[in-house]
């Protein structure tokens, strides 16, 4: 029997409601062929009253990605952008320029293995990481899991998890598009094929094998549940895995996991939100079936820890906003009294370490650039590892029983190169090195400092040509961050390079919210105090207006995830001061943020509107609710897409109606909106250039810049 026929009004509905998508669609398109306004978007009475406040959101229909109304609306969207952005000269010439500068060989550091040499590589003519191992240093390349048969759009993608003592056992995940979750698969290296055990599609935090490859301890996240630690015995069922960790453990809490490198141990870190303002550690001496054991339980701290031998190290910053490390012996009582302290915390801030060859190599951010020292297990200074410059270590991966180390190292104007260390006779060389057709002693590096509005000093980079003059009219692209605690260090740029290569300054600003200086920078950018980010990104701009570098005209700025939320913040605080944006997978509904996706994570970064408190200061600067109709806003662009499963595309949806809606200037906004793909990682290298491409040539435009000087 016909459904319909039973529930007529329903059926009614639905066939009204289809019309009104017709037509609406229709409607938009012909408003998008003109290519002179934005399609029209319907502004709805929706109300709300939040402790008190009424809070308008004429546009929350767009939160609803599968009705037909939304779908048509994308697709207008995406016509309008092409019409505008097809029509910019240069926008192929850009593309082979970037398409130069990122289709360049490229590997991720190797894991060693019984003289095997395990890693993802991207040919430059490839879109996406291959899987290859390499038998001994100096062997040849072999492939072992190719993802570009996978999918004819390239848009399912593999990443190496973890490799059994021997070798012969691989773990990897395969995503598809964008997405955050993945499905596990294992490779039996020696036969090259999969082997039947698959965990499903998920979230998985750790997926560490034993070393003899017989098991595997693996972290799951579900968002009706939260994370769970299992351990999955090899040809078994997965669904019949064991639960190891994790219960009373809810969806706002993270789980990592570390098996050390002989298999005896298996740490447990629970972190407290993205943030992980307070971290848990526990431990399991899993060769001798003992109980799971707490190491910290009761501090309001971070902690990462790592196990070598029989010693865990743990990094922290309890009473260390610069981090120290201590030691805990687990063949004994495992209390505070019995940690041993082996690195105090200095003027440097101890970013991460890592035990490789029986020695502690420790990488330090030191006024936003790195260094690298060798320490005994004991905490006594072995001796500093030189670095090329001024720049970033990427990684280190090595193994305890092992001298051999991999360091990876690159800079703004300097491509990303691999350097194979040997600790016992401290020879050094080349593993890889993209080789970028770039000139970077044509180019400058400069650490400046300025004031923000509480008088606060900032660091800033700037890359240009070198012979730049300080004019007032230097087109100036500006990006920064700001928060959870990341550091944004130097670090190779095809934006930068091209940017520079067209006479212009790239410049990154060193917010607080991150942690470049510790845990007291990122505190005061985060929760009450996330507009001193913002304060520091204006602050910013006005400097590099006051000292000549350019003006407000020529400034364009550019964020994504936690620097889209910047973008938007400073673009409806000083409308006055950016010429053009770009804002990517952007958080700008920060009154609703928490309600989607895994945004409960960020509670702790941002807070929540459902606490009367914490709304006070979401609602001073959340930037959907801020955009003001008449204001001339900059040109903006919004970059999002479908497979984004880390930050919902409601937020670019939503902004861009709102601010076509509102503005009062005659610059373009637009919204590049991909329904395949995502901000998360996996995306093909070819969705990676259209959009820099798209998003690139759309602030060239906008500053009359080389690339394309004229508006279409």
């Amino acid at each position: 029997m016909n459904p319909f026929e039973i529930f007529p009004r329903f059926r009614r509905r639905v066939w009204l409601g289809a019309v009104v998508a017709i037509v609406y669609a229709l409607s938009l398109q012909a408003a998008a062929q003109t290519g002179m306004k934005p399609p029209e978007s319907r502004r709805d009475d929706v109300k709300e009253v939040i402790h008190g406040v009424t809070i308008a959101d004429p546009y929350r229909w767009l939160e609803d990605r599968k009705s037909p109304e939304t779908q048509a609306w994308i697709e207008a969207q995406n016509r309008y952008t092409e019409s505008l952005l097809s029509k910019i000269p240069g926008r192929e010439a850009l593309r082979r320029r970037l398409t130069e500068l990122l289709r360049v060989d490229t590997l991720t550091l190797p894991r060693e293995r019984h003289g095997r040499y395990f890693f993802a590589r991207r040919g430059a003519n490839q879109d996406l990481f291959v899987i290859y191992m390499r038998q001994g240093e100096s062997g040849k390349d072999q492939v072992l899991i190719d993802p570009h048969p996978l999918s004819p759009d390239h848009t399912t993608s593999v990443n190496l998890w973890d490799v059994s003592e021997d070798g012969s056992l691989l773990a990897y995940g395969l995503r598809r598009g964008g997405q955050d979750e993945e499905e596990i698969h294992f490779f039996d290296v020696n036969a090259r094929k999969d082997i039947p055990d698959v965990f499903p599609k998920a979230d998985y935090f750790s997926v560490d094998l034993r070393p003899d490859g017989k098991g595997v301890y693996y972290v799951r996240f579900k968002n009706d549940v939260g994370p769970r630690v299992f351990y999955h015995a090899m040809e078994t069922d997965p669904s019949n895995d064991k639960l190891i960790f994790g219960e009373g453990y809810g969806p706002e809490k993270l789980i990592e996991l570390h098996l050390s490198e002989d298999g005896r141990f298996l740490e447990i870190e629970v972190e407290y939100g993205s943030s992980a303002d307070k971290v848990e550690v526990y431990v399991q001496d899993v060769a001798k079936g003992g109980p799971i054991q707490t190491v910290v339980k009761d501090l309001d701290a971070r902690f990462t820890g790592e196990v070598a031998g029989h010693t865990l190290y743990l990094l922290t910053n309890w009473q260390a906003a610069r981090n120290r490390i201590f030691g805990v012996d687990l063949t004994r009582e495992l209390s505070r009294d019995h940690w041993r302290e082996l690195i105090p915390e200095s003027d440097a801030v101890i970013d991460s370490f890592y035990p490789v060859g029986g020695e502690l190599l420790i990488s330090y951010i030191q006024n936003v650039t790195s260094r690298v020292a060798a320490y005994a297990p004991d905490g006594t200074h072995l001796r500093d590892i030189p670095l090329p410059g001024l720049g970033t270590t990427a990684g280190i991966r090595g193994r305890w029983s092992s001298p051999e180390a991999f360091l990876a190292y690159g800079s703004y104007h300097i491509p990303y190169t691999i350097y194979r260390l040997d600790l016992a006779t401290k020879a050094e060389g080349v593993w890889a090195r993209q080789k970028v057709p770039v000139d970077s002693s044509q180019f400058g590096v400069k650490q400046v400092w300025f004031e923000s509005k509480d008088k606060t000093r900032v660091p800033m980079f700037l890359v240009y040509r070198k012979g730049l003059k300080l004019e007032g009219s230097n087109p100036v692209l500006m990006t920064g961050y700001g928060g959870f605690n990341i550091s944004s260090t130097p670090w190779f740029s095809a934006t930068a390079v091209t940017w520079a290569e067209q006479g212009g300054v790239f410049a990154e600003v060193n917010l607080r919210g991150g942690g470049e200086f510790g845990e007291e920078w990122h505190k005061a950018g985060m929760l009450g105090k996330k507009q001193n980010v913002f304060d520091d990104f204006i602050g910013a701009a006005e400097w590099l207006v006051q000292s000549r570098y350019t003006q407000p005209s020529k400034i364009a700025i550019e964020g994504g995830s936690n620097g889209g939320l910047l973008v938007g913040a400073v673009i409806t605080q000083r409308p006055d001061l950016f010429r053009a944006a770009i804002c990517a997978y952007p958080l700008l509904d920060m009154l609703r943020f928490d309600k989607f996706l895994v945004a409960r994570f960020w509670v702790p970064e941002y807070g929540s509107a459902e606490d009367p408190a914490q709304f006070k200061y979401l609602d001073a600067y959340s930037p959907y609710q801020h955009v003001k109709r008449g204001t001339k806003y900059p040109a903006v662009i919004f970059l999002t897409g479908d497979s984004d499963t880390r930050v919902d595309p409601l937020h670019a949806r939503k902004m861009t109606a709102m601010m076509q809606w509102a503005t009062g200037s005659d610059h373009p906004v637009l919204l590049r909106y991909d329904t395949t793909g995502g901000h998360s990682g996996g995306r093909s290298l070819t969705k990676q250039i259209d959009e820099t491409t798209d998003g690139l040539i759309f602030l060239y435009w906008q500053l009359g810049l080389g690339y394309g000087a004229k508006a279409p």
